[in-house]
């Protein structure tokens, strides 16, 4: 072409575009490479990376792309938690209503997490806490957020890739933070897997320089820090206490009947909002072995996390309610008798047990941990994953400071190991 005539050539004019293609061009033009969809006879897209990296936006503009170009496509997300789902992959900054324009979304039902746009191509929340909802579910393409997070991982997987089975070429994009569980790795291993890794850094442009300065200081160079900042997958720790394999091998289902529930408190030093957190966990026994339950730990005020431990002790009637006598006193006990009479339980019928931290963490920690092996006759047993609690506990040296999650996780299964009794109940709590 002439050089007068490229000079003559007119701009490209975006009224001609449609809502959607405009959207599309935006996303196109300020996407890293990482981020685009790839080519290729695929199965699963995994983006595996650092938090803050993107992962959520490109999730949402990967599956946008798809349903508004595919009419009538069926997709599920599907998340830790439904509200996880809501609140960040439709609702917010990087989700889905955030990348749609709003002429082509139809109908967002929030309560049923469902969003349709005006083609016909909708999105269902699901959580991955209830595996079964996905069982019959269909769909031309799915959205697996935080993966490495989710509490029923094996079922939740099987249930979602039984129904991935419309149109001519289903696909899957995983957009998760590294954890060594073998289904991802499997996943990653696969010759149908397009893997795609990352670091937080990579977003630095995008990102707060306080947030950033923070996490650097709190995080670099340790192992949790490779992990969830550098996208790292981090097996084993040298020297930990724990190691992912005996917690892998270790995994079992909740048994129908258990002997005794305990509820275990680590309470916070401070209630301000840097501190760290307040480690609740939930086990039971059944004959010779403990099960680990549930973990509501969290980060709060005394009477947030004694409300969270009254509601996890009255929810699966528990036997006791162990503390840490070491952090409060008696201000800890003062705490969970106060939640316990705001929710209308007896104190007759609040049993509390305090614990003193006469030993060591290593001392403490060192048979609970060996009961997680085939030497320790492999007698602890998580009923589901934990991820924030099994980082803590395969990431934790002996010397450092130890974290809140590990340390109730030590009294609950200490108390239960020591008290094994032979007279079995039947459990009356939700799963």
């Amino acid at each position: 072409m002439p050089h007068e005539a490229m000079l003559t050539t007119p701009p490209l004019d975006l009224g001609d575009l449609t809502p959607g293609a405009k959207m599309r061009l935006r996303w196109l033009l300020q996407a890293r490479e990482k981020q685009l969809t790839p080519q290729g006879d695929w199965l699963i897209w995994a983006i595996v990376s650092g938090r803050g990296f993107g992962k959520t936006r490109t999730g949402a503009e990967d599956t946008a792309h798809f349903a508004r170009t595919n009419p009538m496509s069926r997709i599920p997300i599907v998340t830790p938690t439904f509200s996880m789902g809501r609140d960040i992959c439709v609702e917010g900054e990087s989700g889905l209503l955030a990348v749609l324009n709003p002429e082509e979304v139809a109908h967002w039902n929030r309560s049923e997490g469902q969003l349709v746009l005006t083609n016909g191509s909708r999105w269902k929340v699901f959580s991955a806490e209830k595996p079964d909802r996905l069982r019959g579910y269909q769909s031309h393409r799915a959205w697996c957020e935080e993966l490495g997070s989710w509490p029923y991982l094996q079922e939740t997987w099987d249930m979602l890739m039984f129904g991935l089975r419309l149109g001519s070429h289903p696909q899957a994009i995983v957009t998760t933070t590294p954890k060594p569980y073998r289904l991802l790795k499997d996943i990653m291993r696969r010759p149908s897997t397009h893997v795609t890794k990352g670091a937080t850094f990579e977003n630095e442009a995008n990102l707060s320089p306080v947030a950033l300065e923070e996490m650097r200081i709190r995080y670099e160079g340790t192992a949790l820090g490779r992990q969830e900042l550098y996208g790292e997958l981090i097996e084993d720790i040298d020297g930990a206490m724990w190691q992912r394999s005996s917690i892998e091998d270790s995994r079992k289902s909740k048994p129908s009947d258990l002997d005794r529930v305990v509820v275990a408190v680590d309470p916070a030093v401070s209630s301000a909002a840097t501190s760290d957190e307040t480690g609740i966990i939930v086990a039971g026994a059944y004959e010779d072995h403990a099960y680990v339950i549930d973990d509501r730990s969290l980060r709060g005020t005394p009477e947030l996390w004694a409300e969270a431990a009254i509601k996890a002790y009255t929810h699966y009637e528990a036997d006791v309610l162990v503390y840490e006598k070491n952090q409060g006193g008696e201000l800890v006990a003062s705490a969970l008798r106060a939640a316990a009479e705001a929710a209308g339980v007896p104190l007759s019928r609040l049993n509390l047990h305090p614990v003193v931290a006469s030993r060591g963490k290593r001392t403490r920690a060192e048979p609970i941990a060996i009961a997680y092996t085939p030497q320790g006759g492999r007698r602890v047993h998580h009923v589901r994953s934990f991820p924030e609690l099994e980082d803590q506990m395969c990431t934790w040296v002996p010397g450092e400071p130890s974290p809140d999650r590990m340390d109730a996780l030590v009294w609950a299964l200490t108390y239960l190991l020591d008290r094994i009794r032979p007279t079995r109940r039947k459990l009356r709590f939700a799963p």
